[in-house]
């Protein structure tokens, strides 16, 4: 080749290479990500984010990181990644408390449809009614008769206003017609240690939070709110079952990526873990975690917001629920 020739494909190559920069983009990831969980650790949103971290982290090539970002009920969380670059470089695991959340709070400050785009739902399962193991209340109904013989005096907690358990709650309340006071935790473990210290007579919380507690024995689950009774605690009845309707309410999890994340990024992460999620080691300790895996991804999961979202607005007007 000669000396010309071989200069005009050089400037043709570096010419080429300056008018299509995304030729020499490198591959994503190239850095490290940071996984936002939007509770604090030990809680069932945070063991979500953590059974997909490590195989994330080995399927991308860096380093997936977990950072637990806790207050406003996970709107600090949530919104912090809203502001966040849409890059790809930091995710949001919530849990349902992100469809909630924006009818619920004055200052949610987020829009879930419009500034984020759902890239794949892990898991999820319903919400429990626990009081302590040797509590003298042994059913649900029997809680109930023992609040309306005491109005006001009685105390049950959550990990935190807003979240689906604390829906779950209020739903309970208004549909029984109970008067008892919220104590509101950050996390799952407080607001646990508050019913096993007295400070809390009933604790609502998804049963993948609760699971180790109430196999433990340290927690007795009174009533859960799916549509069906939970297999994990088969002889626990349902909302439905006791006469009280309309109060179906679950707490699932799911992985987001700032509106405006390029749209091979989002494939490239719903791809992987959806893999992941097929994984038999990774399905086995979902389950054992009490949420099983759900995998509905980009689309699926898009869908299921767009119904949610209306649905708890409703739920949470009818209540005439409202946090500044």
């Amino acid at each position: 080749m000669s000396i010309g020739l071989r200069a005009l494909g050089v400037f043709l190559a570096i010419t080429f290479g300056m008018l299509s920069p995304n030729v020499a983009r490198a591959e994503y990831p190239e850095r490290q990500i940071t996984m936002i969980v939007c509770f604090g650790a030990g809680g069932g949103t945070d063991i979500a984010a953590r059974l997909i971290s490590e195989p994330l982290t080995k399927a991308l090539g860096k380093p997936v990181v977990v950072e637990n970002r806790v207050g406003a009920g996970g709107n600090l969380g949530i919104q912090a990644v809203a502001r966040s670059a849409p890059d790809g470089y930091t995710l949001l695991v919530c849990s349902s408390a992100f469809v909630v959340n924006p009818s619920l709070y004055v200052n949610a400050n987020y829009d879930p449809i419009k500034d984020f785009v759902p890239v794949m739902l892990l898991g999820g399962s319903p919400n429990v009614y626990t009081v302590k193991a040797d509590s003298k209340i042994e059913s649900l109904s029997e809680f109930i008769a023992a609040v309306k013989a005491n109005p006001g005096k009685a105390n049950w907690t959550s990990p935190g206003v807003g979240t689906t358990p604390y829906l779950a709650g209020e739903i309970l309340k208004m549909r029984a017609g109970l008067d008892m006071q919220h104590i509101p935790y950050r996390a799952v473990p407080a607001a646990v240690q508050a019913v096993l210290a007295g400070d809390a007579a009933m604790m609502t919380a998804n049963y993948g939070s609760l699971a180790g507690q109430i196999e433990s024995g340290l927690l007795r689950p009174l009533a859960q709110t799916g549509k069906t009774r939970w297999p994990e605690i088969p002889n626990v009845p349902t909302l439905n079952e006791l006469g009280i309707k309309d109060a179906e309410t679950d707490t699932s999890y799911g992985l987001w990526v700032p509106a405006g994340t390029p749209q091979p990024i989002i494939d490239r992460l719903a791809k992987e873990l959806s893999k992941i999620l097929q994984q038999p080691d990774v399905v086995e300790r979902y389950r054992k975690s009490g949420a099983p895996v759900i995998a509905e991804g980009p689309a699926a999961f898009k869908a299921r917001i767009a119904r949610e979202v209306p649905m708890y607005k409703q739920i949470v007007e009818k209540a005439g629920l409202k946090v500044e």
